[in-house]
C-alpha cells in the first residue's frame, strides 16, 4: 500500500484530492506596538495608529505565510469587508515572513 498522493501519470500529484482542505486566510492592515498601560486604557472611540498609511495595500496570509497583497473593499453582495488581490507574493525562504500577530 502506498502512502503517496495519487499522480496524474506524469509523476505530478493530483491536486484534486486537496481541493476541499480548509486554509486559514488572514488579512493584516498594519501593526503597532504599545505599552501595556496604553492598551489597558483603550476605550470605545479610541484611534490606534498603525504602521502603514491609509490606502496602503493590506497583506493576505495563508496559514501564517505571506501570500498576496491587495486593497480593502466592500463586498457588494454582503456589505462585508473583502480584499481585492493586486499582487501575489513570491514564496519566501523559510522563516522569512512574519505571521500575523
Amino acid at each position: 500500500m502506498s502512502a503517496t498522493a495519487p499522480s496524474a501519470g506524469d509523476g505530478a500529484p493530483q491536486l484534486s484530492v486537496l481541493r476541499d482542505v480548509n486554509l486559514e486566510l488572514t488579512v493584516e492592515l498594519g501593526r503597532t506596538t504599545r505599552p501595556l498601560k496604553d492598551v489597558l486604557h483603550l476605550a470605545p472611540g479610541e484611534v490606534v495608529v498603525l504602521d502603514r498609511p491609509a490606502g496602503a495595500p493590506a497583506d493576505l496570509y495563508v496559514n501564517g505565510a505571506l501570500f498576496a497583497r491587495g486593497q480593502i473593499v466592500e463586498a457588494v453582495e454582503t456589505g462585508e469587508y473583502a480584499i481585492r488581490v493586486t499582487e501575489v507574493v513570491a514564496p519566501a525562504a523559510p522563516n522569512a515572513s512574519s505571521p500575523p500577530a
